[in-house]
């Protein structure tokens, strides 16, 4: 009997991984193309699509070969792709710009001009924080800069969009992409007539916007070829990475959150409808007509812990950097850290927002700073959570994956913090997963969404100690009062 296989392209930041399933969730094979990342200037972060869609074709290959797949093994495959990429196009439909990423930061005076004008106002509709990550506001730095490649674009991309046309020919966009462009009414499920106008695009400059089931077919043949796939195999446009990656984990019913934690990080919970946070403190991106997610990322995550163990010049393994915090007391002995070493993203939506160890005496070791940090994170994610419940609800159940969720340590302060306790994923590819679960939903080979839950791995569930929690509650208290007095000095 032959085999069946579902594959889930995730197209990454910093990778692009390809991953074989079988429809139960057992995990076949796995591949890795790293993409690199130029900054041509201070503050600006841009990939080349070529190289990006070369690699996304790398990654697909090696992973068939690994499976020693045949064409008709593979029955479906999904995209996860990572949100807030731009490129401009012309009308054939070729980049004439990098691929400006979410990292980027160019337009930062473009998004505090619009918060002291009408910028709220457009995030009640769209859900998306008006900040220098969303094309949005890449958009709005172009028509100011007069930028070269917008004035004679045809058609702005995501990358996800632009890998969909190279292979199917379609100019499609799922709801949660569309979402994250900071363009798009997520109560109407339409673009936002006054953010194109400000943006100064046109919607037939954009893609069509379709559920995230949507099957894309007859892939180009000569592609089909290289990959080792059908032209007839379905591959359905799935969605971005952060509602797959909840999806991926189980986390998918509301009052669950799952928190996702690399390099940068986030906290996601589903919810009916598209209610949006009036502080602008989270953000709602679709997912289907009738569910979104809402939560908030963080652009400081592992990143931290590696440029620490870079400082103090630590020159052992990262496992063995981590340890010399196990012995350091809860509050790490009166420091405290704010973790905005790259500027931050939710709950403070402040591009120049600063790090800061306050606290530090003469005393005061390397294994020191590394425990306040490892809080700092907790305490960072866990103010997100709290914006997240005045819109959500406060959840029943936190899920965490991710490389830092592979450290005992961290998740136990977590749980900790939280005062909760915390489900540990015993998978690393989540966003794969939800994408060619997504696949198999589609197709119709699966009912739907939730029952993706019957094919995950058992959980680890780490508990919290009571006693640590209200110390904790006492430390973050002084941590939270930090962060409102010091936004003032970034």
């Amino acid at each position: 009997m032959a085999r069946e296989l579902v594959l889930g392209l995730d197209l990454g930041t910093t990778s692009i991984k390809a991953v074989l399933f079988e429809p139960t969730g057992k995990l076949i094979a796995e591949a890795e193309e790293m993409v690199k990342t130029n900054y041509p200037h201070p503050g600006w972060a841009e990939q080349d699509p070529r190289q990006v869609e070369q690699a996304a074709m790398n990654a697909v290959i090696r992973v068939v070969q690994q499976a020693n797949a045949e064409e008709e093994e593979i029955i479906a495959a999904g995209f996860s792709a990572a949100m807030h990429s731009l490129i401009c196009l012309n009308e054939q439909v070729e980049p004439i710009s990098p691929m400006i990423i979410w990292a980027d930061g160019r337009s930062s005076k473009q998004a505090e001009h619009l918060m002291n004008t009408n910028g709220l106002d457009i995030f009640q509709r769209t859900g998306t924080p008006i900040h220098p990550m969303t094309p949005f506001l890449k958009l709005c730095w172009m028509k100011d800069t007069g930028y070269k490649a917008y004035k004679e674009a045809r058609y702005f991309m995501s990358m996800k969009e632009y890998l969909i046309y190279r292979w199917f020919g379609k100019r499609w966009i799922d709801y949660s992409m569309a979402a994250a462009t900071g363009l798009f009414d997520v109560k109407k499920l339409q673009w936002d007539e006054e953010a194109l106008q400000i943006a100064g695009v046109k919607e037939e400059q954009l893609s069509e916007i379709v559920p995230p089931t949507t099957i894309l077919s007859n892939m180009d043949k000569e592609t089909a070829t290289k990959l080792g796939l059908s032209t007839a195999m379905p591959f359905v446009i799935g969605a971005a990475d952060g509602q797959l990656a909840n999806l991926g984990s189980g986390a998918i019913a509301p009052l669950e959150a799952n928190i996702s934690v690399g390099t940068s990080g986030a906290i996601r919970q589903f919810v009916q409808g598209a209610p949006v946070n009036e502080k602008m403190e989270t953000f709602t991106y679709p997912f289907t007509a009738e569910t979104s997610i809402i939560g908030g990322p963080t652009n400081n995550g592992g990143i931290v812990l590696q440029w620490l163990k870079e400082t103090v010049e630590f020159k052992g393994t990262h496992e063995e950097f981590l340890a010399g915090a196990e012995n350091v007391s809860i509050g790490s002995e009166g420091i405290i850290f704010l973790p905005y070493i790259n500027g931050e993203r939710a709950p403070l939506w402040n591009e120049q927002a600063k790090g800061n160890f306050f606290g530090l005496r003469v005393g005061h070791r390397k294994e020191h700073l590394t425990r306040a940090v490892l809080e700092g994170i907790a305490f960072n994610i866990y103010q997100i959570s709290e914006s997240l419940e005045r819109v959500a609800g406060a959840p029943k159940k936190i899920s965490v994956n991710g490389g830092l969720s592979k450290s005992n340590l961290w998740v136990q302060i977590m749980a900790d913090v939280f005062g909760k306790n915390i489900h540990v994923s015993n998978t690393h590819h989540n966003a794969a997963w939800g994408a060619a679960w997504t696949a198999l939903v589609g197709t119709g080979r699966a009912k739907a969404f939730e029952d993706i839950r019957q094919s995950l791995p058992p959980e680890i569930v780490v508990k919290p100690n009571m006693e640590k929690h209200q110390k904790y509650q006492e430390i973050y208290s002084k941590y939270e009062e930090l962060a409102l007095n010091l936004s003032q000095y970034f």
